[in-house]
């Protein structure tokens, strides 16, 4: 299932993913800088909702409160929330 997580206190501004009975695959953000922004795709694809929050929830960029990796955990998590209520 295609998902789109529209982000809170980050450069970026939204983040695609698919996922499919838990794992997160195909991420893709918009905007923010560009090469951690490659980078965390790549860490993470194939990885459970579970284990992206494990390795990125709670984690903050300079000031913020969050970063694109926790708003990553959020955006999994919410998505799986909307696969589960598919089933």
């Amino acid at each position: 299932m295609e998902y789109i997580y529209k982000t809170k206190g980050t450069c970026s501004s939204k983040i695609r993913l698919d996922i499919n009975d838990g794992v997160v695959t195909n991420v893709v953000f918009t905007g923010g800088c560009d090469g951690n922004l490659k980078a965390i795709p790549r860490l993470v694809d194939g990885m459970t909702v579970e284990q992206i929050e494990e390795k990125c929830k709670g984690i903050h960029c300079g000031f913020k409160s969050t970063s694109c990796a926790d708003q990553l955990a959020c955006a999994a998590r919410e998505a799986y929330e909307a696969e589960k209520k598919q089933k």
